[in-house]
């Protein structure tokens, strides 16, 4: 039994918590978060018992025998702070996504917690998706033939961060799965953003409607609108090749994996759609947190570190979000990424 504290316990951090609460290998002996009201509401609803710690002050986990590893849940400018703390202390940790705000932050927690052979993870829930695996597979497969580009949408009406804007928000989910499915980093990215709920945010406003254009080695382009105040709620992304486009819609319970079959044949000086038709993947049923939950687990038994979602796959992450925020501020200039 891996016994594990949780840090945060707002909107998502329950969420961590239920999981590892239900896990046959984990053993949940603290629960931090600053709020003592939302403390005493996961103790009553989950019933905790009376020897797991509750504690609004981060430090408190110290008192704790035996602890081994602690899930992060809490706003991205805590993280580089709390991790270095907790790996420093000899935990292995599970970080919320973005893994910091910064890359020179991200970089530094990853290198300290090699020195220190503790398993540092970030939870990119997508990447642990049925459906997201799957197309990784029919992609790699050639299954569209020659790639050309790609698209995606991830918009609903809130929640409105107040920490970040929607680009740090809501992107990394969608870049992280362009970069599994083609297996490559960008080389350069673009961003355009529109400010109208914070525009006197300090230090600076945070943007509720961003496009990104991510320009990857082979060519290919991906293309991503992000927006918190967008009532039509889309969870979509697409990869259009020369032989169909595979479809990743969150939103569709029967079909959220379809690969749409189809070309060109030109005839003298036309082009005649062929081959059409439409396949529904058929994709496992499982939770994908729970998938997250259990990858870190069986990562901290065996002390090996998780290859999908690292935290050198999440330092990436946070030097393409960075990237972008360098384009958005300079009104969509194209930014080159560094080579490492």
């Amino acid at each position: 039994m891996i016994k594990i504290a949780v840090i945060g316990v707002g909107r998502w951090g329950v969420h961590l918590l239920r999981n590892f609460l239900e896990h046959p290998q984990a053993k949940v002996v603290a629960v931090v978060d600053s709020n003592p009201e939302r403390l005493a509401a996961v103790k009553q609803q989950y019933n905790l018992e009376h020897s797991v710690l509750l504690a609004t002050e981060w430090q408190a986990i110290q008192q704790v025998v035996g602890l081994e590893a602690v899930a992060i849940a809490t706003p991205a400018s805590t993280h580089y702070s709390l991790i270095t703390d907790a790996i420093s202390w000899g935990y292995h940790v599970l970080a919320e996504k973005p893994l910091t705000l910064n890359p020179i932050e991200s970089w530094k927690v990853c290198q300290l917690a090699q020195q220190r052979q503790r398993q540092l993870m970030v939870d990119h829930t997508y990447l642990f998706h049925p459906a997201v695996e799957r197309g990784e597979v029919v992609v790699q497969a050639g299954t569209l033939g020659d790639l050309r580009y790609g698209y995606a949408t991830r918009t609903h009406l809130g929640p409105v961060r107040q920490d970040v804007d929607v680009l740090w928000d809501l992107a990394i989910h969608d870049i992280a799965i362009f970069n599994f499915w083609l297996n490559q980093i960008p080389i350069s990215v673009q961003a355009m953003g529109k400010v109208w709920l914070q525009p006197k945010k300090q230090p600076a406003p945070l943007a509720d409607l961003v496009w990104v254009i991510l320009n990857y080695p082979n060519g290919f382009q991906a293309y991503i609108h992000l927006c918190w105040l967008n009532p039509d709620k889309q969870r979509r992304l697409g990869v259009v090749g020369s032989n169909g486009s595979l479809i990743f819609d969150e939103m569709s319970l029967s079909s959220p994996l379809t690969l749409l079959h189809g070309e060109f044949e030109q005839r003298d000086h036309q082009f005649i759609p062929i081959n059409q038709r439409q396949q529904v993947l058929e994709i496992a049923a499982a939770e994908p947190l729970q998938r997250v939950c259990d990858r870190f687990i069986h990562c901290v038994l065996t002390n090996t570190p998780p290859v999908v979602s690292s935290g050198w796959v999440g330092t990436k992450l946070v030097e393409i979000l960075t990237a972008l925020e360098e384009s958005q501020n300079q009104g969509g200039k194209l930014v080159f990424l560094k080579k490492n």
